[in-house]
């Protein structure tokens, strides 16, 4: 079998042996081309760059802090400030977390935000948590929609479910109570134990997301 070290470009060495080996680059330009090797390889250099995840989110969260003006704190406040409240109110981790990153689709995506937060936490939380953080957005308008001419009660058309309660809950006590510039709020330190606990899990674990999720972790 032609071997991986045959397979790649070349890369120059570096004498000083404090510094990392740069990451060697595979031959092929199609995804077609590769060979074991080299998707051996790169899976291995995924597994690495998907460990480091929390970290990326602590910095995601940071950039909200210079998004959306007009309100008395920063979204990147109101995230600690939401998470700080479930915190306090007895919420488990995997809410917790939820409430801490339930913003973070803000920066890049404001039109669907709520989806994007939900996507980011879903291969490691129960579907719940999933679901509330989704719809998040529709129950949120409770409070404010008639202000700007939009329909309150989108959120009416899921009463039936069995998680309206809970995300209802999210959204009363946390969510849009979390305004507040002199509310005693959490830093992201707080938080960032909790960030390693749920994204090192492993994805789409059916014991976490249930069976109905599991087999996404084939990736498609």
């Amino acid at each position: 079998m032609e071997g991986i070290a045959a397979r790649f470009y070349d890369e120059p060495m570096t004498s000083n042996i404090a510094d990392p080996e740069p990451a060697r680059s595979v031959a092929f330009t199609r995804m077609a081309d590769g060979t074991r090797d080299e998707y051996q390889y790169l899976s291995g250099l995924e597994h690495e760059y998907i460990s480091e995840l929390p970290q990326r989110l602590v910095q995601a969260l940071r950039r909200l802090d210079e998004g959306l003006a007009g309100y008395q704190i920063s979204r990147y406040q109101h995230s600690l400030q939401t998470a700080t409240r479930a915190m306090r109110d007895g919420a488990d981790t995997e809410m917790i977390v939820a409430a801490l990153i339930h913003d973070i689709g803000d920066d890049l995506s404001p039109e669907n935000h709520s989806q994007v937060a939900a996507a980011i936490i879903r291969p490691y939380v129960r579907a719940e948590v999933t679901w509330v953080v989704t719809m998040h957005g529709i129950f949120q308008m409770k409070y404010y929609a008639h202000h700007i001419d939009l329909d309150p009660d989108l959120r009416d058309a899921y009463l039936d479910h069995p998680w309206f309660e809970s995300c209802d809950n999210f959204c009363s006590r946390w969510d849009q109570e979390s305004f507040d510039p002199d509310y005693p709020t959490e830093p992201i330190e707080t938080f960032e134990p909790m960030l390693r606990e749920i994204f090192s899990r492993h994805p789409f674990d059916p014991a976490v997301v249930g069976d109905a999720d599991a087999p996404q972790a084939a990736r498609m």
